[in-house]
């Protein structure tokens, strides 16, 4: 009974967290609405880090010097790299097709368990990584021959997958980190530096964010900041800490179901069959990949 629910509470922290971070796009898209993509992402991030402050009460850290360049390079990838860019496309694309892109993170993980962990992918899982990369052009392709209806375009898309390439780097090495240290002090230290490194490049080249907005930009941001990041990055490095990283994969899926059913159904958004069909592969591709993971060569 009681290894049953050691199980269970890991998988279902990493399931939470999936389903809220599908929240975020839908938050964001409000909140795009009056804000600059900079202005958004640094009060995102301003209301996450702040809710993480009685960390400190909890534990005092205690990195050694080496750890403290793997803390920076995961707060810069994570927060500034990742955020900026993944928003930065979603201004330019919808809800629903940035959600699905998200899906192609379990095929990202998968390739980088390969390069760094010296993991052997079976050749079902190469197929599984080609038709997710399939899917994603699909999606791309339909973005480019729908964009005066539904204005989401390539170059929106491609900003999204390319901020994978970051939410990746951050995954790994926060895992890293985690195997010496709990996950909610990585997770705040990450959320500190890195909301000090976004605040530095936000105002060095767009100014002091305005604050004048409306309670609705407002109640988005701060839902982002709260649910979306600070919440759901708890459960899932809690969740990570206790699941391989290839098995954590398919709760990553949540987030672009989530999103594209937000994006659809409160935005009025529209998906084509050809970026229907593109997500369903890469979807359940993930899917497979996460339930038949790599093995150790």
């Amino acid at each position: 009974m009681l290894e049953a629910r050691h199980r269970l509470l890991p998988n279902l922290a990493l399931a939470t967290a999936g389903c809220l971070w599908g929240t975020g796009f839908f938050f964001g898209k409000i909140a795009l609405r009056e804000m600059p993509v900079s202005d958004m992402v640094l009060f995102r991030l301003s209301i996450a880090s702040v809710s993480l402050l009685p960390i400190l009460f909890y534990e005092r850290p205690r990195f050694t010097r080496r750890e403290w360049g793997w803390l920076f390079a995961a707060a810069l990838l994570g927060v500034p790299v990742q955020f900026l860019v993944q928003f930065k496309g979603l201004s330019l694309t919808t809800v629903s097709h940035a959600a699905l892109m998200v899906g192609i993170l379990p095929m990202l993980l998968a390739v980088a368990a390969v390069v760094f962990s010296h993991e052997r992918l079976r050749a079902a899982g190469w197929i599984a990584l080609a038709i997710s990369t399939c899917g994603a052009a699909m999606i791309a392709l339909a973005a480019k021959s729908s964009a005066g209806q539904a204005k989401a375009s390539v170059a929106g898309d491609l900003l999204v997958v390319l901020s994978m390439l970051a939410a990746t780097g951050w995954i790994l090495t926060s895992k890293r980190l985690m195997h010496h240290h709990l996950p909610l002090i990585v997770t705040a230290f990450v959320f500190w530096i890195g909301t000090t490194l976004l605040f530095v490049a936000a105002v060095s080249t767009s100014g002091i964010p305005s604050v004048h907005y409306s309670a609705a930009a407002w109640g988005a941001v701060a839902a982002q900041g709260l649910f979306a990041t600070a919440i759901t990055t708890m459960l899932w490095n809690w969740g990570l800490k206790r699941v391989p990283t290839s098995h954590a994969g398919i709760y990553v899926n949540l987030e672009p179901v989530v999103g594209a059913i937000l994006g659809v159904s409160l935005l009025h958004e529209s998906l084509g069959v050809v970026a229907l069909f593109g997500g369903t592969l890469i979807i359940g591709a993930a899917v497979y990949l996460s339930w038949k993971p790599a093995s150790i060569a």
